[in-house]
């Protein structure tokens, strides 16, 4: 079979990312994978969470509460003060637990016509 070379499409990203880890395992790597991911957005004092997901064979194992945190620190060196988050309504009750509160609704990105528990965290400023 011919061998061919080309540009991997968006889809098959993640296959990808597979066989590095699969490949470097075979030299005695570890194999280690991502089981989170966290993303924040600063503008004028105010931090948006874009996003912060956990693998769910990963839920409970304090992966969620690390990202918070790491998002929050990140928010604060860059001038945040507060916090915003639109939450899953599975994800809300973690949020509040981690001290959020609500402040209204939003509407999805993803599900047209459903609308998200909108949360805020207040941070102190940072130093």
């Amino acid at each position: 079979m011919p061998l061919t070379i080309r540009a991997p499409t968006i889809d098959e990203l993640s296959s990808l990312s597979d066989l590095c880890f699969g490949s470097k395992a075979v030299w005695g790597y570890d194999e280690e994978k991502p089981i989170g991911v966290a993303q924040v957005k600063v503008v004028d004092g105010e931090a948006d969470l874009l996003k912060l997901f956990v693998e769910p064979s990963a839920l409970r194992s304090g992966t969620g509460k690390a990202l918070l945190v790491w998002v929050t620190d990140v928010a604060k060196k860059l001038g945040a003060t507060r916090l915003t988050i639109d939450a899953d309504p599975d994800a809300a009750p973690f949020y509040r637990r981690m001290g959020a509160y609500d402040v209204g609704e939003a509407p999805s990105g993803s599900v047209p016509g459903r609308m998200l528990p909108k949360l805020a965290m207040n941070l102190c400023p940072a130093d």
